[in-house]
Formats: C-alpha cells, structure tokens, sequence
C-alpha cells in the first residue's frame, strides 16, 4: 500500500514500514532512543515492535499507566523527568507506541522536551491510527477539560500496520469506527456508504478502509495546518461530543466513555441540528442517526446532565470571541464551519437522540 505524504512527513504502510524506520533512525544519527507506551501496549505491542527495530543505540521503555486519566501535565512531568535522568538529550528520539492517549502525550512530551526533539508515531488502536496519524495536534487535558494544553508539531514519520489491532476489544474497534465514519460524512459520501453496514468494515477491506479514512483527514490538514478555516470541518461531532465526554470523566456516576462513544453521540446530536438548521435532508438525518445507534450503545441522559454539558462548551477550542462555534453537515460529504447555535436547539437534539 502507498506510503501518504503528509504536512512534512511520510505515513507509511505494510511490510516496508520497518525497513523505512531504521533506514531514518541509522541516517539520523540519534544519541539514544526512547520509547513511550503505557501498560497495555507493552504487553500487547511491543513485543511485536522491537524484533523489527534494527539498531545500536541504546533503548529506554518509558512506561505509564493507560486511559484517559494519565492524559495530564503530571504525566508529563513523570516523563520529563525520566528522561532527564536516563541522559536525553537535543538529538534523542522519542517513539511512541499505543493509543491516542500515547500519541497526544508523547508529541507534547517530545516537542517540549529540551526546546524540541525528534518523535515517531506508532499507533495501536483504530482510532490513533485514523485520527492521531495526521495533523500533528499533541497535549493534554486540563482537569476535566480535553486537549486544552498542547502543540501543533509534527512528527518525523508515522507507521501503520494492523496487525496491532487484533489485540483490541471490538469497543476499541467501534471507538476508531466512529472517526471513520466522520470522515465519510464530512468528505466523501461514497466513503460513508461504506459504514453503513459496519461488517463491511471487518473483512479484509479494512487496511483500505483505513488507508482513506488517513487520505480524507490528509487532504483536509494540509489544506489548513493550523486550524484556521476548513480544518475544523474535522471537528463534526466533537463540539458537543468532547463536552459529553468530559462531563462523564468528571462524574463518578457515570460510567467514562470511550473517545469513540462520545463523538458517535455528538455525529447524531449535530446531525439533528444540521437537520434543524436545513442544512441536512430529514432522510439523510435518518440514515445517520439509524446507522449510528445501530452501531453505538445508546447513551443516557438525565434530564440533569444537558445543562452541565452546555455549560461545558464554552471551553471548546473552537469558540471565538466567547461564541461556541460547531462545524455542521451540509448535505452528506459537505461541511459548514463557524456556525452559531442556541440552546434550545441543542436541547432539542438531545430530545430527538433519546427518543
């Protein structure tokens, strides 16, 4: 499969991966190379990384504990600070291998680390490898609230290969899912059509799936770096979905949803108001909202959870001047960014979603 030529970088696939690694690591030169992973990874993932990793050099495992909780600057400290001790220097390299969560961190880590230093990417799990790959967004959560520290810095490659997914639960599986089909949505209606039967994305067309899932994400980033303008097209289903997602890490009543979960509720929540807003047809809400909750566990909402959720929007990234900013569906496979919503309408998908 075709290597994709991202904002500075190369992401590679398949069996050439491993020689394009070590080819890069043996002309750089590096002092010594350090790799981030969390518990799970290791147990799972790097045992099948490291026969493959051809070098030298002087390896160092930094190992955290996994989940959205160590996604935080005490972490960061931890492995500043282990990194220090261990000798890191300006021309170490950092790999991270694991999740979303792994990528978020150790970008930030790596681009803070000493003014800068060189990082690889080695995603996991469906979701890091369709959303994490590309774009060169990493950080941090503060509290409760999502990415709300962190760089936009790009890494010097990224690696994909599937057969890190065979070690994940199909909750994982369906967590990526629902950034791919956002995808779809946002960019190709030909590619959505692919997600409404979720067993066609379980055979052997999944690598395809996911090498243009990468594509369409691609193809929007490096039109727009640093999230100025059509960027944000990517954030469909985030604006509400980041804040359901926060309001549940938050509260020891509810049960922490994965990254996937949330922003599938935020594609059906946002759909609905794209609907309202005669931006979408009332079929084509139908097919979204049918296929997602077919896919997706149905979340429930009490009615005393709507309002700390929109009191929540107000720390998302997107918002200027103090207005909460959602990207809506414009018909399947278009976008309309910078769009103003009330309340009452937000409250009103939430309305539709549970009934």
């Amino acid at each position: 499969m075709e290597f994709i030529e991202a904002n500075g970088y190369p992401i590679y696939f398949g069996e050439d991966e491993y020689q394009s690694l070590n080819k890069f690591i043996e002309e750089k030169n590096y002092s010594n190379i350090f790799i981030l992973t969390d518990t799970n990874s290791n147990e799972y993932c790097l045992t099948k990384f490291l026969p493959f990793l051809a070098t030298e050099k002087t390896i160092e495992i930094i190992e955290i504990e996994p989940g959205e909780s160590e996604k935080n600057i005490t972490t960061c400290v931890e492995i500043w600070n282990i990194l220090t001790e261990l000798g890191g220097d300006r021309k170490s390299l950092l790999i991270n291998i694991g999740g979303g969560v792994i990528t978020d961190i150790g970008g930030f880590v790596a681009s803070t680390f000493k003014r800068g230093i060189d990082f690889i990417h080695i995603p996991t799990t469906l979701l890091a490898m369709v959303d994490a790959s590309v774009g060169g967004k990493n950080g941090v959560d503060l509290g409760n609230l999502k990415n709300q520290i962190g760089v936009i810095n790009v890494p010097k490659m990224v690696l994909i290969n599937t057969e890190y997914l065979s070690t994940l639960p199909q909750n994982e599986m369906r967590s990526g899912f629902a950034e791919m089909v956002k995808h779809g949505l946002i960019h190709d209606q030909i590619y959505w059509t692919h997600f409404r039967n979720l067993q066609s994305a379980q055979h052997d067309y999944l690598p395809q799936l996911i090498h243009r899932s990468i594509e369409i994400k691609n193809e929007i980033v490096m039109q727009d770096p640093t999230e100025n303008g059509i960027r944000k097209a990517l954030n469909f289903g985030h604006t509400l979905g980041h804040a359901i997602e926060s309001y549940f890490l938050e509260n020891e009543n509810k049960k922490t949803l994965l990254h996937g979960e949330a922003i599938a509720v935020g594609m059906v929540l946002e759909s609905y108001i794209s609907w309202q807003k005669g931006l979408l047809s009332a079929k084509e809400y139908l097919e979204i909202k049918n296929m997602i909750t077919t896919v997706f566990e149905t979340i429930v909402f009490e009615e005393n959870d709507i309002q700390p959720i929109l009191d929540l929007l107000i720390h998302d990234k997107k918002n200027e001047y103090g207005k909460i900013q959602f990207a809506l569906l414009d018909g399947i496979g278009n976008i309309k960014i910078n769009q103003e919503i009330e309340n009452e309408l937000i409250i009103k998908s939430f309305a539709d979603y549970k009934s």
